[in-house]
């Protein structure tokens, strides 16, 4: 199982990722504040900004403190 780091000694599957996003839309805002009230919001950002939410299949949502294009590229294993 391949994993990707997201900041803090913490990581993701990469099986399970479906989206990585920007945190500033309405609509994004939205599915952050759904998670919440569901208990699936997963918050790795340590108290730093949110620079991009990870969507993963399980319904779990998670909030990293890189920017999205970090994420991608670490996604393609650079």
């Amino acid at each position: 199982m391949e994993f990707i780091e997201i900041g803090f000694g913490n990581a993701v599957s990469a099986a399970h990722l479906l989206c990585v996003t920007d945190p500033d839309s309405a609509p994004i805002k939205r599915v952050v504040q759904d998670a919440k009230d569901r208990g699936m919001l997963i918050d790795a950002t340590y108290g730093k900004k949110t620079k991009s939410v990870l969507i993963m299949d399980s319904d779990h949502v998670v909030l990293c403190a890189l920017s999205p294009q970090t994420v991608t590229k670490r996604t393609d294993g650079e």
